[in-house]
């Protein structure tokens, strides 16, 4: 080869360089532009054949090197429709071959790219800065699961979501131990329950045989004597200082209410019959005569542990009312008013009109949740929690408790204003439902004259418990249905689980696509295309779909060129460029060298 061979080897170096430098000037020039993927340059040597003594350096050529499958940062992104592939794949995209009326005619041709900055157009397609369309697998919105495996261009149009009737309604809540209705009493045992005999219509669950009449207590207040002791039933109504007497006198002429019945107050060894009391009569004997107008012929009432006891026994309620100062000195307070336990009629499972009141009273609230009928009506759905039975009491009693839904929030009279779910929950001493009830039907659930049919309740294995609340109310944690009305697109975003969820007029969030990532056994084989695009070639293998990496919504990948190293890469190509014109010129001189040996 010689000179001459030297002057080739130089030439096809400096076309090397400059095709590396044209690399190069590409990396730097698309530095900003988003998901591109640099082109490094490989130079390889040419050996022309000759004998293992006269084996040359040969030659020179360049060939470019893609990096499809080194990714560039992810940054967030301001537009909800951006996204970026953390990991393996390309956005799989078709780009029209011509447009018809405004609308897009495609060759059914899929071009692979990274770059995810996607908007929606005019016509519901999704088309990223390059004009490529996105593709992905629509979504069944009854099922939530992709519909088929093939991706499709996807369009979203301002269409309608119809409306979804109400199936099932879940539900979760903690329920005080102890609900503070607005009839509890703390020293009445089993006033914060609901009591059958308080209502002309039994709300319990239908054929529910109440509880026969049981005597019921209050204890007042632990109170000294004016002997600074706690009083017994020995201590007067009235008497000197330093007396076993009650620390304030009961008067001549005052007067104690029971049931009705007035029981006055006479002087020291006057009257003393069923309707007057001496005023230095001792506690036993005023109590048995409270007791005897009050009906009480059980328990008596008595004064232990220096507070007063009062028993209503089983035949009346008992209701005690008096303005005397020497009364508040019992440690009770007027009015005092104490209910049997039991009594009532059979069960019906509904409060009427009549009993709403009282029915509020002695419940609480369960929360309240608004669904839908087949026609996307709204009908609020209210809840309330009556206790009907507590472990408190003793033996043969457990925490039982009852659900009901609002029927009819205008009922009077005798029509049903809410209705029990027929359904006992009960719970155990450590606050869990014992049995576990995970799901019940709410048969033809019907409110203010729109029925929804039979509606799921759901509560799950440990939805419902029962644990110590000081605010003594229910703690709902979940109530969630699944019924919406009919609503229309207001915008589309991705998510990061690579689906295409669209917002409508409703509230809803429905996922109406997933896009589509494809992978390549040979990635870097790709054919490169204007705007960041690939097409598949026989090197790069088909187009594998289910294994790519994830998607970030509302994000974008940027190039993968770092400027510094494209800087570096330049110095570099331009020194052996220069070092190529070197030789050409050094090979010049031995050829004019030659040339002059001739002369």
């Amino acid at each position: 080869m010689g000179i001459f061979g030297a002057l080739t080897t130089s030439v096809a170096g400096l076309r090397a360089n400059s095709y590396a430098l044209e690399n190069i000037s590409g990396n730097i020039a698309n530095s900003q532009t988003t998901a591109f993927k640099r082109i490094d340059t490989s130079f390889l040597d040419l050996i022309p054949p000759s004998g293992n003594d006269t084996q040359l350096a040969g030659s020179v050529t360049a060939k470019s090197r893609s990096t499809n499958t080194l990714q560039g940062s992810v940054q967030s992104a301001a537009v909800s429709t951006y996204m970026a592939i953390n990991g393996d794949g390309f956005f799989t995209v078709q780009k029209p071959g011509s447009f018809s009326d405004n609308n897009p005619i495609f060759a059914g041709v899929n071009n692979y790219t990274r770059r995810g900055d996607f908007a929606l157009d005019k016509n519901g397609y999704l088309v990223n800065g390059a004009g490529y369309y996105l593709q992905g697998v629509p979504i069944d919105r009854t099922t939530g699961n992709p519909s088929g495996g093939t991706p499709e261009i996807l369009k979203f149009q301002n269409d309608f979501l119809p409306s979804q009737k109400t199936t099932k309604i879940s539900y979760r809540a903690n329920l005080a131990s102890y609900p503070l209705t607005v009839k509890h009493d703390k020293s009445v045992p089993g006033s914060e329950l609901l009591r059958p005999a308080d209502f002309g219509t039994n709300p319990q669950i239908v054929g529910t045989q109440p509880p026969p009449f049981g005597d019921n207590t209050k204890t007042g207040l632990q109170t000294n004597n004016k002997a600074g002791v706690a009083m017994t039933g020995a201590t007067l109504m009235s008497g000197a200082n330093g007396s076993d007497s009650l620390i304030v006198n009961f008067a001549v002429g005052e007067t104690i209410v029971v049931n009705g019945t007035t029981l006055t107050v006479t002087s020291s060894g006057g009257t003393n019959d069923a309707t007057h009391i001496p005023v230095d009569s001792s506690l036993t004997t005023l109590l048995g005569k409270i007791d005897a107008l009050s009906g009480n012929t059980g328990t008596p009432s008595t004064v232990t542990g220096g507070a007063v006891v009062l028993h209503t026994g089983t035949t009346n309620d008992l209701s005690i009312t008096s303005t005397s100062s020497g009364f508040a000195a019992l440690g009770l307070t007027s009015p005092v008013t104490v209910k049997r336990t039991g009594g009532g009629t059979v069960g019906t499972g509904t409060v009427v009109g009549n009993d709403v009141k009282t029915f509020l009273d002695e419940s609480i609230s369960g929360g309240a949740t608004t669904a839908y009928d087949g026609n996307g009506a709204p009908v609020n759905v209210q809840f309330r929690w009556a206790k009907m039975d507590s472990a408190s009491l003793g033996t043969g009693h457990s925490d039982v408790w009852n659900l009901f839904y609002q029927t009819n929030p205008s009922a009077t009279g005798t029509q049903v204003a809410w209705t029990n779910v027929g359904t006992n929950f009960s719970f155990n001493s450590s606050g869990e439902m014992s049995p576990v009830i995970g799901q019940i039907t709410l048969t033809n659930l019907t409110v203010s004259g729109v029925t929804l049919g039979d509606v799921a309740m759901s509560f799950g294995t440990g939805g419902l418990t029962q644990f110590s609340d000081t605010n003594g109310n229910a703690q709902v944690n979940q109530l969630e249905q699944d019924g919406y009305a009919a609503g229309q697109l207001v915008s589309v975003s991705v998510s990061n689980q690579g689906r295409v969820v669209g917002a409508y007029s409703n509230g809803r969030n429905i996922d109406l696509a997933e896009v589509s990532v494809a992978t390549f056994n040979g990635a870097n084989f790709l054919k490169r295309v204007d705007g960041g695009a690939f097409e598949v070639t026989n090197e790069s293998g088909p187009a594998l779909f289910g294994k790519g990496g994830s998607i970030s919504g509302a994000s974008l990948e940027a190039s993968n060129t770092d400027i510094a190293d494209e800087f570096t890469k330049l110095i570099v190509t331009q020194q052996a460029y220069s070092a190529n014109t070197k030789v050409i010129t050094t090979a010049n001189t031995m050829v004019q060298d030659l040339l002059n040996v001739m002369r």
